[in-house]
């Protein structure tokens, strides 16, 4: 069983800058991805940024050079430092564990949400 709450969504306004934290507890293997999805209202949920376990990082094209997603494994925390922020990045952000058992195969864990609203 894996838990994940996030924090520090928020309003910004435009060019402003936002960090979103997830705290993971639970039963989580050494070798996994963490990463951050968002779902805006009619679209479908998509990646924004993901990091495995031993360092590398995927960013959606329409965040890359704004995002920056790192993780703390020792405190089993990520975060998304969001810079730059446009309109078009409200959504509904999501944190995201995937882990591959032996047995039960993969498994995806989320956490309830945090909104971010970029709005003048």
């Amino acid at each position: 069983q894996v838990q994940l709450v996030e924090s520090g969504g928020g309003l910004v306004q435009p060019g402003g800058s936002l960090r979103l934290s997830c705290a993971a507890s639970g039963r989580i293997r050494s070798r996994n991805t963490m990463g951050w999805y968002r779902q805006a209202p009619g679209k479908q949920r998509e990646l924004v940024a993901s990091i495995a376990s031993g360092g590398s990082t995927n960013y959606a094209d329409s965040v890359k050079g704004r995002f920056t997603i790192s993780r703390d494994n020792a405190k089993r925390m990520v975060y998304l430092q969001m810079n730059s922020l446009k309109p078009e990045d409200t959504a509904v952000y999501y944190c995201n564990v995937r882990q591959t058992h032996l047995l039960s195969g993969l498994e995806d864990s989320w956490g309830q949400g945090t909104q971010v609203t970029v709005s003048s």
